[in-house]
């Protein structure tokens, strides 16, 4: 038993090794899950181990743990920095273990199915297990879709440039596809599952392999941009988020001016500063955002540039007679209040236009599945977040300047939604406008993680990202993914750009995670015939 747990380990080190940000390195998840698979194979054929499915779980589970937490350790960072240690240990167990538990959840499916079917049919029901799996762990209250498989290519982005056409979901499907093939081989190899023809598995991995990556290559040495140039400065001004508040509203615009002007051109027509940058004691309140003194002050920094507009982050409220939202609290008699992380687009007209953040960080932004969860709230206040949850919006909403050019504004972790930022784009956004605040995490591979899937986001779409973040990495992403500009963590820092426009829909854009829906219907029939196909044998 010793040596299947070592194989689990062996595992989540090869799977973490070929996560990002370590570059060129995602070549190992194609061999990632095959000692854990090895070790599996172990448990169901031992005549000796009882309660096999435990087995499978735990071993699935150890491996899922290393890996999800080498992976995403950062996490307790930003916890630990205003919380106490024991606290933002419990708090950090939740993303650490509950996407770790859904991983074992899956191949312990694939044991029961295994038990019913082939080989090869609980194979693929394990895809699909696995895909389900990320589906849910990307839409119900508690998502974070941070480990989806599909994502470990952000470090290789040449490769899959097909994502223009599947997404994310169809890297976690080309993943699979490959392990199970190779899984297979090396069962034939050690004389455990006989092949009628060795050489059909040895095509089709050679088939899945080299097809998509070749057909890639060619679509990224062969991609030419629509020339539609824009200008586009974004801002890194490194506001320290625990001290934001000591720092009055007028240095920190004179820091946004300062840094914008610095690399600007006078056919600019877009500034993107990062998320909150606009924020005061008692937030802004959207209607009245006209008369405030930052709004005053921005309107003389754009009196440079006509065509000028400023995209940023701002931490806003609505006030409303009635409970309007579910988020909206009563703060005086028929006075109720929803407060906003949001994005909003100034020009140098009147017209003022509103984002509402809508993916929200659960318990720091909303509180998961409501009343369950109140025991947490003093907990999450710590860290910033409302007790009642901010407000949002159903559906993203374009940005539109005076020109007509359309910008999706995607605020910090809406950018790991690739269906949500299609959204976007279906919408009219002919650029992608990504502000976040990763000072949270402190110096660690969150931040880097963050910035390269972004690059997922311009491949998909097939439009260029123009990046903001308050301590870094801020840049630029091109049509094919490529990183083309981009600052130093935790300076002051500002980049000029001319992007190319884009109004073209992509496949993927037009369709969304439809290679999600394949493996949901893999699942669903493996599902089926664990309930309904008569047993072979008693389950241990």
């Amino acid at each position: 038993m010793k040596n299947n747990y070592l194989l689990a380990l062996l595992s989540a080190f090869l799977l973490w090794l070929g996560w990002p940000p370590i570059p060129y390195s995602s070549l190992l998840l194609f061999i990632g899950f095959i000692p854990l698979l090895i070790a599996l194979e172990n448990i169901i054929r031992s005549e000796t181990i009882k309660k096999k499915g435990k087995k499978i779980f735990l071993t699935a589970g150890l491996m899922a743990v290393v890996w999800n937490t080498a992976s995403i350790y950062w996490v307790y960072n930003s916890i630990s920095a205003v919380m106490p240690p024991f606290a933002a240990i419990l708090i950090s167990l939740i993303p650490f273990c509950l996407g770790a538990a859904l991983m074992a959840l899956a191949f312990f499916l694939y044991y029961r199915l295994k038990r019913k079917t082939s080989l090869l049919l609980s194979l693929f029901g394990l895809m699909g297990f696995w895909i389900s799996y990320e589906f849910l762990h990307a839409s119900w209250d508690l998502a974070f879709p941070w480990m989806t498989l599909g994502n470990g290519f952000a470090n290789f982005h040449q490769l899959i440039q097909w994502y223009d056409m599947t997404g994310v979901y169809g890297g976690s499907i080309w993943i699979w596809l490959v392990n199970i093939l190779v899984f297979v081989l090396y069962l034939n190899r050690k004389g455990i599952y006989q092949l009628k023809n060795r050489l059909v598995p040895i095509f089709c991995l050679l088939l899945v392999t080299v097809v998509p990556t070749a057909y890639s290559l060619v679509r990224y040495f062969s991609y030419e941009e629509h020339q539609n140039p824009a200008q586009v400065v974004v801002v890194q001004p490194n506001v320290n988020p625990y001290i934001k508040f000591r720092i009055s509203p007028e240095e920190q615009l004179n820091t946004l001016f300062s840094l914008s002007n610095s690399v600007a051109k006078p056919n600019t027509e877009f500034f993107i500063w990062p998320e909150t940058a606009l924020s005061q004691n008692g937030d802004f309140d959207e209607e009245n955002l006209r008369e405030t003194y930052s709004y005053q002050r921005i309107l003389q920094f754009l009196d440079r540039y006509k065509n000028g507009n400023v995209l940023s982050g701002i931490e806003s409220y609505q006030l409303y007679n009635y409970a309007k939202t579910t988020t909206a609290r009563e703060i005086a008699p028929n006075i109720y209040q929803d407060n906003f992380n949001a994005a909003t687009l100034i020009d140098y007209s009147s017209k003022l236009q509103f984002y509402h953040k809508s993916k929200l960080v659960p318990g720091v932004e909303q509180m998961p599945f409501g009343a369950a969860m109140n025991f947490l709230k003093p907990l999450f206040k710590a860290f910033g977040g409302t007790t009642g949850g901010y407000g949002k919006q159903a559906e993203p909403s374009v940005f539109y300047a005076q020109s007509g050019i359309g910008a999706a504004p995607v605020i910090c972790y809406e950018s790991i939604w690739g269906d949500y930022v299609a959204k976007y784009v279906k919408k009219g956004a002919q650029f992608i406008a990504i502000i976040t605040n990763d000072g949270w995490w402190g110096n660690t591979s969150g931040k880097d993680q963050h910035l390269q899937y972004a690059k997922l986001r311009a491949i998909e779409n097939r439009r260029w990202v123009a990046r903001s973040a308050n301590t870094g990495i801020s840049g630029f992403i091109n049509q094919r993914g490529d990183i083309v500009q981009q600052t130093k963590w935790w300076v002051p820092a500002a980049l000029n750009q001319e992007i190319n426009l884009n109004e073209e829909i992509t496949t993927y854009t037009k369709t969304g995670d439809i290679a999600a829906y394949i493996g949901l219907a893999i699942a669903l029939a493996g599902f089926l015939i664990i309930i309904i196909r008569r047993q072979h044998a008693p389950l241990p």
